[in-house]
């Protein structure tokens, strides 16, 4: 229960920062070990990841908040596009191998860093090259936010393949807002 008020208190305590306008597109997820996939992790860790992306400029920001990992991070990112029911991995969409500024050796903390999203440097080269282009790249990437087919993950130093993943959702899924989360 501590872990869930302490999740949400960080999703709060960001929330006022993700300010956006009409067009930008926003998506969250809740950070745990049993969303891991194919193998749950018995992590205690927990967080919340919040990606809004601007149209208008192109930008897309990424914050996260999260604490109780069982040793140090060794990267994050996100993965797309896997297809369900028959895969619940893909491969990095961005920055590898963690995203730009992200706290590694923690087991607890915040990152909040804004991506230019017409530039090579926003993505894994691999995920571009499939997708033939960065505009197909991020529309692969937004397309897989929209349909949570794309996934935020967080590796750590005990658990390479990941200890704590979000399965990314529009934030439409809370009726246009983040009211209900703190409801």
């Amino acid at each position: 229960m501590f872990a869930k008020r302490c999740v949400l208190a960080l999703a709060i305590a960001i929330l006022p920062t993700a300010a956006k306008s009409a067009a930008d597109q926003v998506f969250f997820g809740y950070l745990n070990g049993a969303n891991e996939s194919p193998n749950p992790v018995p992590s205690p860790g927990t967080g919340f990841a919040l990606v809004t992306y601007a149209p208008d400029t192109v930008m897309m920001r990424v914050q996260v908040s999260f604490a109780g990992l069982t040793s140090g991070t060794t990267a994050s990112h996100i993965h797309c596009c896997f297809s369900p029911p028959t895969t619940t991995t893909a491969a990095v969409a961005t920055t590898l191998p963690t995203f730009t500024g992200f706290p590694l050796g923690v087991t607890a903390g915040t990152y909040d860093h804004t991506f230019d999203m017409t530039l090579a440097s926003s993505y894994n080269p691999a995920f571009v090259t499939a997708q033939g282009s960065i505009g197909a790249a991020l529309a692969a990437l937004l397309a897989g936010m929209t349909n949570s087919t794309a996934y935020f993950n967080i590796h750590t130093m005990n658990f390479s393949a990941g200890e704590i993943r979000a399965n990314m959702k529009p934030d439409a899924v809370f009726g246009n807002g983040f009211e209900q989360v703190a409801g």
